[in-house]
């Protein structure tokens, strides 16, 4: 698995998790709802971790408009640092982008986005989902594709290649149906790779040999 920081602290916590643990790998960065303080030694104390082997992305990244806890202004900035970073030390981006469509496209637009680069969690609409598609992207689904309410996620689903789809739980957030109210973990993934298999036409083990292929191709080898 992959376990992602979120802040200074958790993403020191995850590449000490990840170095003890074989089966793990991590994510260093700090949450766009957690750079108010994000200072220029923070970023370059992030870039060593993200360099460590068993460090194999920077995320999660990018922007939320939806709890307006930090001004769009810091979070962008910091979003150019982390997208800095990812391309320094050679790493994927994993890319948090709530209610922030829009500005999260121009940025890795003015930037130049690493050779991989995640959406964790789509969210956008068919039209992004071809947009990024056409960039290269990878594009992550979890729990909600399996909502009943969630019938524009899969038809942005519809249009990825399943050499481009990851899916992932979000744990503890974003449970799929039908456990919604229980903490996410790992065993529920297979719910997911159903549903996706269900809007993809294909059956549930290609798309689950596809994904695990695009999780090495974005985060390296397994060990």
């Amino acid at each position: 698995m992959v376990t992602v920081g979120d802040t200074m602290a958790s993403s020191r916590w995850c590449a000490d998790a990840a170095a003890r643990f074989p089966d793990v790998y991590a994510a260093v960065a700090v949450h766009p709802n957690e750079t108010a303080d994000f200072t220029d030694a923070d970023a370059e104390e992030l870039a060593a971790l993200a360099a460590l082997p068993q460090v194999r992305a920077v995320g999660e990244t990018g922007l939320d408009y939806y709890w307006g806890r930090v001004s769009p202004d810091v979070q962008e900035a910091a979003f150019r640092r982390h997208i800095e970073i990812a391309k320094r030390v050679g790493k994927a981006l994993v890319i948090h982008d709530r209610d922030a469509h829009d500005d999260v496209l121009r940025v890795l637009e003015s930037e130049g986005p690493p050779e991989r680069t995640v959406f964790h969690c789509f969210s956008g609409d068919i039209s992004m989902s071809r947009y990024c598609v056409e960039q290269g992207y990878f594009l992550s689904f979890a729990g909600p594709v399996t909502f009943k309410n969630a019938a524009a996620t899969r038809e942005a689903a519809s249009v990825v290649p399943l050499e481009l789809m990851l899916v992932e739980t979000d744990a503890p957030f974003l449970t799929p149906t039908p456990y919604r109210g229980r903490p996410n973990a790992p065993y529920l993934v297979p719910l997911t790779v159903r549903a996706l298999a269900e809007v993809k036409g294909v059956g549930e083990d290609e798309l689950a040999a596809a994904t695990a292929a695009n999780a090495e191709r974005v985060f390296g080898p397994w060990r």
